[in-house]
Parts: structure tokens; C-alpha cells; sequence
């Protein structure tokens, strides 16, 4: 009696120091979601916002809006990343450009630096922004894969709505620019020198076909170098007038040489030119194609992740709601809790601690033992 009051007492004891470290809310297939992911990508949109500038107003509206799709995201997400890897698919050298883009642009060499720079930027680790932009482009990949090459748009479509909608193509004469400024600020003569003759370089490569949008990126001091010196569509007047002179005089594809400003030497391509009134269906085809892909994309999609939802292992803990869910699809969550331990007795128990000490002794027939290590591998 005394010896079972001391281990219900000791029992009670253990069960009053049990803490939560972390809540499993959902699992996907051989995955889990905590609620600490959840918690902590909310913080991490919080942060971001705030760093944005956004007001307390603005930032409660995201959050609340975060909080509703949050769950069916993270879902989303795990199950185009399991797809992804069903696909065999590797975007490890785009995720390397990438980072080294952003490298680049922000002119840090050392690696060390860099990944104080991504903390600073994003309030995340190096390796845990690398893994999120890794997880970025494997769901595009998928999603563009598995949804998006099966939408097509039949040319007779992009005629038809360029023949019913042609008041939208009818335009003031513009041009279409992208950058590169190569800066003179705080540089005495001889920087100032040393800027006009990379110019002069970087036209002549731009003008001998190297690709004006990575000579931006990889060059230019201007904040649009890293959209590859995007600066977008101007029409007459938007322009200081001796640049309106050169850019409006030009057709597509022409570079200029360095144009002197206060602050450095710019240097602009014409990426796009198209005269007043309306616009040919072959200058606004593109714009026409997306009008009519995006709002294909979005149901497609959503039939897709349906669709790997109905395939899928996957539970949900009560309280807890996916607004993607599959119609029909049991979700209920198996408690572990609730299942019944198996009973055996001690002589069972010792006689399945000499089986495994054999079977680390003994090869079995169809495995094969790793020299220098005990632990049996299956073929």
C-alpha cells in the first residue's frame, strides 16, 4: 500500500512538471506543423511591416488577414515542397544566383558581412532566409510545372480581345527605359574620371549585346539596379528635355552614350517605343496574354492543391481550420493518446532484449552490416 501510494505521488509530481515546448497543430503526410511556425512567421510579417513604415492600423488588418489563411498556406507550402521532391526537382544553382545577386548589388564581399547584412534586412538567420528562398522557388517550379504550362491561351483568344477591347490599346507615344548610373558623389577629379570611363565601357559592351538588364545589376549605383535598371514608361514631358531629345529619337533597342548629371553618368537603353494612338496587337500581345492567364492561374491552382490534399495523409487538430480543404476529405486528428498500449510480460521483454543484442551480433539474410559500424542497413 505505502508503495503504491509513493509511486501515485511520485506519478502526480511528474505530471505537474510536464510543459508544452511545442504544439503539433497539423500533420501533412510524413510532416508536421507546430503552432510555433505559425506564431512565428506572424511575427516575422509584423517585423516586416513594421520596418516598411506601416502604420498600427495597416499592420492589424495584415495580421488579422494573415491569421485566417495562415494555417492553409503552411499546408500549401509542405505540400507542393513534398511534390517538389516526388518530382526530383533541384533549384540549388538558382537559389546560389540569387543570393549572390542580392550580394552583388549590395556590394558586400565577405560572406560574413553578408549574413549580418540578411539578419539586419530580414530578422532572419542566413541559413533560415537561404532555406525560405530555396522553398520559394521549389513551389514556382512546381506550380509553373505542374498548373501553369497546362494553361493555354489559343491565339484566336488574344485576337479577339484585342479586336472587342481596342480603346484600352490606344496610347500616347512613349518609351519604354532601364538604367545604369554610374556615381560621382564624394569623388575628386580623378574618380570622376575613373566613372566616365566605366561608363564609356559598360556602353560599349550593352552596344555589342551583352545583356543591359545584368549590366545594370552588377553595375549601376542606382536603386533600380537591382529590378536590372527597370525604370518603366515615359511619355513626352516626363523627361528632362535633352534626354527626351535623344531617347524619343531613337528606335527599340538603343543605348546611349554617358549622359552627364550632377550626381554621375547615366546611361539608358530604349527597351520599348511605341508611337501615339493605337498600339499594334504585336506591341501589347504580352499584356493581352497575362489579362487572360491570371485569372485562369488562380482556380487551376487551387484545384491542384485540392487535388494533393485528397491524396495526402493529413490531420488536423480540433480548433484548428484549413480554408483550402479538400470536400469530403477526413481530417479528424488521432489522438496518441487514446490508443491502447500494448501489454506484454517481463519474461516477453527479456526475450526481445536477447533478439536484438542477436541481431546485432548476426547479419540477416537481405541486409548487410557497414564496416566499423554495428548498425544493420536494409537494402
Amino acid at each position: 500500500m505505502k508503495l503504491a501510494c509513493l509511486m501515485l505521488a511520485a506519478a502526480t509530481g511528474l505530471a505537474a512538471d510536464v510543459r508544452v515546448v511545442e504544439e503539433i497543430i497539423a500533420k501533412v503526410n510524413n510532416e508536421i506543423i507546430t503552432r510555433g511556425e505559425l506564431e512565428r512567421s506572424r511575427r516575422q510579417l509584423e517585423e516586416s511591416l513594421r520596418r516598411q513604415g506601416a502604420s498600427a492600423a495597416q499592420i492589424q488588418q495584415a495580421l488579422e488577414e494573415a491569421d485566417r489563411s495562415a494555417l492553409r498556406e503552411r499546408i500549401d507550402q509542405l505540400l507542393l515542397l513534398q511534390r517538389a521532391r516526388d518530382l526530383n526537382i533541384n533549384v540549388d544553382s538558382e537559389v546560389s544566383r540569387y543570393l549572390a545577386d542580392i550580394q552583388v548589388r549590395n556590394k558586400i564581399s565577405e560572406p560574413d558581412k553578408f549574413q549580418e547584412f540578411i539578419l539586419q534586412q530580414t530578422g532572419m538567420s542566413y541559413e533560415d532566409f537561404r532555406q525560405q528562398v530555396k522553398d520559394s522557388f521549389l513551389t514556382r517550379r512546381v506550380i509553373q510545372q505542374e498548373v501553369g504550362s497546362k494553361i493555354v491561351i489559343p491565339r484566336s483568344e488574344v485576337e479577339k480581345y484585342y479586336q472587342e477591347r481596342k480603346d484600352e490599346f490606344i496610347r500616347d507615344e512613349q518609351v519604354l527605359l532601364r538604367e545604369i548610373l554610374i556615381s560621382t558623389q564624394g569623388k575628386d577629379a580623378a574618380g570622376v574620371a575613373a566613372a566616365e570611363k566605366k561608363a564609356k565601357e559598360l556602353v560599349e559592351r550593352a552596344r555589342q549585346g551583352e545583356n543591359f538588364g545584368n549590366l545594370a545589376r552588377d553595375n549601376s549605383d542606382a536603386e533600380t539596379g537591382r529590378d536590372l535598371g527597370y525604370l518603366g514608361a515615359f511619355k513626352r514631358g516626363d523627361l528632362r528635355k535633352d534626354i527626351e531629345e535623344i531617347v524619343f529619337a531613337q528606335g527599340k533597342g538603343y543605348v546611349t552614350d554617358p549622359i552627364k548629371l550632377d550626381h554621375g553618368f547615366l546611361i539608358l537603353k530604349v527597351e520599348e517605343r511605341s508611337t501615339a494612338g493605337l498600339q499594334p496587337l504585336e506591341m501589347v500581345e504580352n499584356e493581352i496574354m497575362e489579362k487572360l492567364y491570371t485569372p485562369r492561374m488562380e482556380p487551376a491552382l487551387r484545384a491542384y492543391l485540392t487535388k494533393l490534399r485528397m491524396d495526402a495523409y493529413l490531420e488536423l487538430k480540433p480548433g484548428y481550420v484549413d480554408t483550402g480543404a479538400a470536400p469530403g476529405k477526413d481530417t479528424t486528428w488521432q489522438d496518441p493518446a487514446q490508443l491502447r498500449p500494448e501489454t506484454v510480460t517481463k519474461e516477453e521483454v527479456a526475450a526481445r532484449t536477447r533478439r536484438k543484442r542477436l541481431l546485432g551480433a548476426l547479419p540477416m539474410p537481405g541486409t548487410r552490416i557497414s564496416a566499423g559500424a554495428p548498425k544493420i542497413s536494409v537494402d
